[in-house]
Order: C-alpha cells, then sequence, then structure tokens
C-alpha cells in the first residue's frame, strides 16, 4: 500500500549506482531509535557535523515518524503530518546519507561489508544494527508477514494504520487479539472509527503484567461502558478462514468461535535479529550486547528493540533513550557510564483513561501493600514497599504522583519519614522528604551518571 502523501513523497530512495557504498557509521534500520541516535550524534559535536560520514538505512520508504503516535492517529486525534520526526534538510543540513528500497540481506564481518538486495556492497567501519521487532503471532503463520493472510495485520507501521481506516470504511466487526498497552490502543482507536470491537486476553485480567485485580476491573469497566467487549482467559485454537484463505475470525479452546471483518494481533513482538544470527554474533532472546551496546564482533553495536542487556529485552522507550545516550557518547569517544536495566514505568495512551504502573506488581513476604482507593472520584492507589523502600505502585484515575513516585523507587529513597502521608498524598510529601534531604554528592561519576540519560516527558511502549 502507498504511503500517506504527507511522509511518502519526501522519502529519499538512492539511485544506485555501480561504485561501491561506503560510509565510517552504518546504521541499519531507521526507526525511532535510529533517528535518535543520529540526533543526538549531531548534539554532542560542536558545529552540529559529524566529521565522517554516516549512512542509514531503512526499511519503509517514508521519512521517519514517532510510532508511539499509531495509536492516537488510528483514533484520529493526530495528523499523519505530525508524525515526522526531521526532513529531507536536516539530514542533508547534517552530512547523513538516507537509504530506502534497498534492504540489506547480508553482514560480511570478515571485510567489514554489508550485501545489499540489489547485490551492491557496503562498506563500514562501525555498524549499528537497529532493525526494531517484529509482530509475535498467537497461533502459527507463515513467518514472513508480507505472507499474512488478508484479514488480519499487526499493528506496527504507517501501513497498518492506513489498511485499519480502510476497514473501518467499510464498517463491520474486528477482533483485537492481546490485552496489553499495544491491542488496548488498538481496540479503542477501531471502536472510535465506528467499528463494533472484541478484545481478548489470555489472561485473567487486561495488563496482567502492570495492573493488579482491582486497577485492571476498573480499566475493564471504563472501556465496556465505552462499548468495548472484553473476554479474558481467552486461549485460541485456531484461525477461521475463508475459502480464498482469508482470516475471518478465530476459535477459542472452549469451542466459541468468533467471526470478524478485520483482526488485529498484538500479542507482543519478536527481536529482529535475522541478520545478526546469519551473520554468526552471539543471540539468545536477541543480540547479546554488553553495557556499551557491543556486540560479540567489536566493530558492531546493536540497539533498542532488537539486542538484549543481561538477558532483558526491550519494548518501551526509556531504556531505549538511556541506550542511545551511552552509544552516542561512545562512539564519538566521550566519557560515558555504562548502560544500566533499571525498573520500568508505563501509562497507558487512552483517551480519557489514566493509569500509570512501575516497579514490582507481586509482594513478596514481609512486603507492605498500601491500599487507596475513591468510589466516588474513580481513584486508586496501590503503593508496594520494602524495608520502607518504594519497590512498586499502581496508579488509576489520578496519576499526577506517577513522576515523583517513580523517581523514589529508582533512587530507593527511605521512606519512613512519610510513611503516614505517602499514601493520600504522596507527591506533597515526597516534595517534603526532597527539601530535607542532604545536598547532592560531588563524585564526578555521579554527576555523569545524572547527565548521562534525560528520560522523556511519558513512558509509553514503543512497540
Amino acid at each position: 500500500m502507498q504511503q500517506p502523501s504527507s511522509l511518502g513523497d519526501s522519502a529519499a530512495i538512492a539511485t544506485l549506482s555501480p561504485e561501491p557504498l561506503s560510509a565510517e557509521l552504518v546504521i541499519i534500520g531507521h526507526g525511532m531509535a535510529a533517528q535518535k541516535i543520529l540526533e543526538q550524534l549531531v548534539t554532542l559535536v560542536s558545529n552540529r557535523r559529524l566529521a565522517w560520514p554516516v549512512l542509514v538505512i531503512g526499511e519503509e520508504p517514508c521519512l521517519p515518524y514517532n510510532r508511539i503516535q499509531l495509536s492516537p492517529l488510528l483514533a484520529g486525534e493526530v495528523n499523519v503530518s505530525s508524525l515526522t520526526s526531521q526532513t529531507d534538510d536536516w539530514f542533508k543540513r547534517h552530512g547523513i546519507t538516507r537509504l530506502s528500497g534497498d534492504p540489506v540481506v547480508k553482514i560480511k564481518r570478515d571485510t567489514r561489508q554489508l550485501i545489499m538486495l540489489s547485490g551492491r556492497r557496503l562498506a563500514y567501519q562501525r555498524l549499528i544494527i537497529a532493525t526494531g521487532s517484529r509482530p509475535a503471532l498467537p497461533l502459527s503463520l507463515p513467518a514472513s508477514r508480507q505472507a499474512w493472510p488478508e484479514g488480519l495485520m499487526g499493528f506496527r507501521e504507517l501501513k497498518d494504520v492506513e489498511q485499519m481506516r480502510v476497514a473501518c470504511s467499510k464498517g463491520g466487526h474486528a477482533l483485537v487479539i492481546g490485552g496489553g498497552l499495544l491491542g488496548l490502543e488498538a481496540a479503542e482507536g477501531l471502536r472510535k472509527r465506528g467499528l463494533d470491537v472484541t478484545l481478548l486476553q489470555r489472561s485473567e485480567r487486561l495488563m496482567n503484567r502492570q495492573l493488579d485485580d482491582t486497577a485492571a476491573g476498573l480499566l475493564a469497566q471504563a472501556l465496556e461502558s465505552r462499548g468495548l467487549h472484553i473476554i479474558t482467559n481467552a486461549h485460541l485454537d485456531q484461525w477461521l478462514q475463508a475459502s480464498d484463505g482469508r482470516i475471518t475470525g478465530v476459535r477459542l479452546t472452549d469451542g466459541r468461535e468468533l467471526k470478524a471483518d478485520l483482526t488485529v494481533a498484538a500479542t507482543g513482538i519478536r527481536p529482529e535479529m535475522s541478520l545478526a544470527q546469519a551473520a554468526g554474533l552471539r543471540c539468545q532472546r536477541a543480540i547479546c550486547v554488553d553495557d556499551h551496546l557491543r556486540t560479540s564482533d567489536p566493530h558492531i553495536h546493536a540497539l533498542g528493540e532488537c539486542c538484549e542487556v543481561d538477558g532483558e529485552t526491550f519494548g518501551l522507550i526509556e531504556p531505549i533513550w538511556a541506550q542511545i545516550e551511552v552509544l552516542a557518547r561512545q562512539l564519538l569517544e566521550l566519557p560515558t557510564a555504562p548502560y544500566r536495566n533499571a525498573p520500568l514505568a508505563t501509562r497507558l495512551k487512552v483517551s480519557g483513561i489514566d493509569l500509570y504502573s512501575c516497579g514490582e506488581l507481586v509482594p513478596a513476604s514481609g512486603d507492605e501493600v498500601l491500599v487507596y482507593q475513591d468510589f466516588t472520584l474513580n481513584d486508586y492507589r496501590r503503593l508496594l514497599l520494602r524495608d520502607n523502600r518504594l519497590i512498586g505502585a499502581v496508579l488509576y484515575g489520578d496519576v499526577s504522583a506517577g513522576n515523583a513516585l517513580f523517581e523514589a523507587l529508582k533512587s530507593g529513597t527511605p521512606l519512613a519519614e512519610i510513611r503516614e502521608d505517602l499514601l493520600f498524598s504522596p507527591e506533597e510529601a515526597l516534595e517534603r522528604l526532597e527539601a530535607t534531604a542532604p545536598p547532592p554528592s560531588d563524585d564526578p561519576n555521579t554527576a555523569l551518571r545524572d547527565t548521562a540519560h534525560t528520560p522523556p516527558d511519558s513512558l509509553e511502549e514503543a512497540a
């Protein structure tokens, strides 16, 4: 499907010539992580122009865009033009070459070359693999997403939103499989576009990794009051298909058949590491990297959803942004603290529904659980303390204290002094505690850690 003109018309598709290409730094993949590291590299150099050639190879023909805004785009809350990260002029101004239309099919580590689909060779000195991830399917289908039958799609790219809009214009019923962040946002967007939507969640509650029973129940109640149909404990048995192969719904293990004009799979992601695996790089759940984002080949880095650090993989913005800070400084040979996995926070992007979750969800023996609920205002707050330190929080309704609680969780702040006020007025209590705290350390390593990462305004799912 053709991309929207506001993003696609200016896409720089390279005119291939017989001469070999080369660049000091090559990035495979041009999603949000790749674009962000380009911007960070430019920001860190004095004249805003890198001293060595940089080339970035994108899969999609359009300019880089903000995938986080796909949900608001589907819901009609933003325009497609607002998703564009940068214009063609930005790349030209900073001496960055952008290629699309000729994907990399092989990495030859022995000669530091990339083989393109066209047969062209591209030489590199440093390589960043930022290939992101692919949608994970709840039932087997052909591995290639391009081979998915009609009637089934993911929710990862602009073309997905365009296909959903076409489906919405025809009306009918949609199935969304997956009750996590992405599934909820897709379901609500389709509902707002006029479809009758049923959401299937394998677990007993929505967002089961982030919410407890009470918060998940409040969320389900709010969504169902808007007209969304929710089925939990929904275990899929097989796809329903028409004679031409089109997906027409699913059959559950309890025998129920759910028909749909459109089925959206939002059941997680799988890191895209096929190039790395074929090149012999060390991979487990994703491409293995160290705390400076180096793979098992010292000339190759991996970044974002396609990599793993200490066994952890990534689908939220904050850890990927932190990785970018470390890698950009390393590429420029600037001092940098190593990347460390850290607690994460989650915030749902559904208009009119506010929830925030961070840290651990299930208490261990000896942990203290503080719960506050205002049934009139529909506010809910659950804090999990261990040794008078916050280790987890779930907020529904009034989430204004979310960021302050998350900072307290990350810093391991002792909270005994404000224990009595923490549940009912957490922001004010934390501000009071901070005002009486000792001055920050003069340790230069601490200062470097504090400045190495500036988190985004909100923590959203990037998958």
